[in-house]
């Protein structure tokens, strides 16, 4: 049966990756029965001749091998350290002729758990963050970290501009004022991830333990020792943690909103943040009058209730609001029919004086007052 060439040469070590494998084919140095091949070509491993760099490719299709190491501090996890390191890798502490990669790399200072395997489709479904697998870390920190910070820490840190942390559980299992211990649970590992955030929160990480991948854990492995995967092992593998099954599911709940973890049982809601209402009102400019009903008259004002005047404003100042425009068909003397406004005590006639004038129409001359009723 044919299968995508990119997957064959994962599964044959002859990439890390099958990122790695577009590379090769890229460059030309993958042939398929001696002509060149290309991205998106397929192959049958057991009829073609697929070579690399000249070399047939040994594809083996039968046992996959799991071993699972306790990685000490200091050992680097890479097969090549950079030039002049002269610290020892996770290869110098394993006796197995196969090409094996690591599923879950560590640096240096830290130490714990790392598996290391020749099976690629099982190592990309164990690390690529878009199949969230669970990692699970003892750490030790300086300090105490209040319920706030771990609040931070379970939701998620910006660490740079464009680089933000995916929520995860953290546990405080026990801590004073000097040292404390947490159990975290992740479904991603960024460089440094654990000790970049502990630094962010004013918290240093003092030691680093991978304890778990999925529910594999370290057992009774001392460090620098190794032992080979039994089938119920990688059995224990490949499941994640019961904690991480219940935040997917809180994802998949609230599909548009990012979760927000609270307490050490990673109950999730999701953050809703508001917007100010923008609006084109000028607070200084007059209010719009509010229509009258039909069949309303001016003079059922007098029975609503007047609203107080505020403090430190005078009658003078309602010279400043406008007048109401008067409707066709009336006339000035029907203002007599509306009721007076009672005078204040303490109020004389002369204080009329100060009230601003009504503008005589144009064309009516001082003598027409004398026909308007008093």
């Amino acid at each position: 049966m044919k299968i995508r060439l990119q997957k064959i040469l994962a599964q044959a070590n002859a990439a890390t990756s099958r990122r790695a494998a577009e590379e090769l084919i890229e460059r030309g140095r993958v042939f398929i029965n001696g002509e060149k091949a290309h991205l998106g070509d397929k192959a049958d491993p057991e009829i073609d001749v697929i070579t690399v760099d000249g070399a047939r490719l040994k594809l083996d299709l039968g046992k996959k091998i799991f071993i699972a190491l306790n990685k000490p501090k200091h050992v680097l996890t890479t097969r090549e350290p950079h030039q002049g390191d002269r610290r020892p890798t996770i290869y110098d502490l394993i006796d197995v002729s196969e090409n094996l990669f690591p599923i879950g790399r560590l640096d240096a200072d830290s130490e714990g758990l790392i598996v290391l395997t020749n099976d690629g489709a099982a190592a990309q479904r164990l690390t690529h963050p878009r199949y969230q697998h669970s990692k699970t870390y003892k750490v030790e920190v300086v300090g105490l970290p209040g319920l706030d910070v771990l609040d931070k820490w379970r939701n998620g840190v910006i660490l740079d501009e464009d680089e933000h942390t995916s929520p995860c559980i953290v546990t405080l299992i026990q801590g004073d004022n000097r040292l404390s211990t947490l159990r975290i649970i992740m479904s991603e590992g960024k460089k440094r991830q654990i000790r970049r955030v502990g630094m962010k929160l004013g918290h240093q990480v003092r030691k680093l333990v991978r304890t778990h991948i999925g529910l594999l854990s370290l057992g009774e492995l001392r460090p620098g020792e190794w032992k080979e995967l039994t089938a119920s092992d990688i059995k224990l593998l490949m499941t994640p943690a019961p904690e991480l099954r219940r935040l997917k599911a809180a994802r998949r709940s609230h599909p548009f909103g990012r979760p927000r973890l609270e307490g050490s049982d990673a109950a999730v809601r999701p953050i809703r943040r508001s917007r100010p209402v923008e609006t084109d009102l000028d607070e200084d400019a007059p209010r719009p009058r509010r229509p009258r009903p039909a069949g309303e008259s001016r003079s059922d004002d007098a029975q609503r209730p007047r609203r107080p005047r505020p403090a430190g404003e005078s009658r003078s100042d309602d010279a400043q609001r406008p007048r109401r425009p008067r409707p066709a068909g009336e006339s000035l003397s029907e203002d007599a029919q509306r009721p007076r406004r009672p005078r204040p005590a303490g109020e004389s006639r002369s204080d009329d004086a100060q009230r601003p004038r009504r503008p005589r129409p144009a064309g009516e001359s001082r003598s027409d007052d004398a026909q308007r009723p008093r």
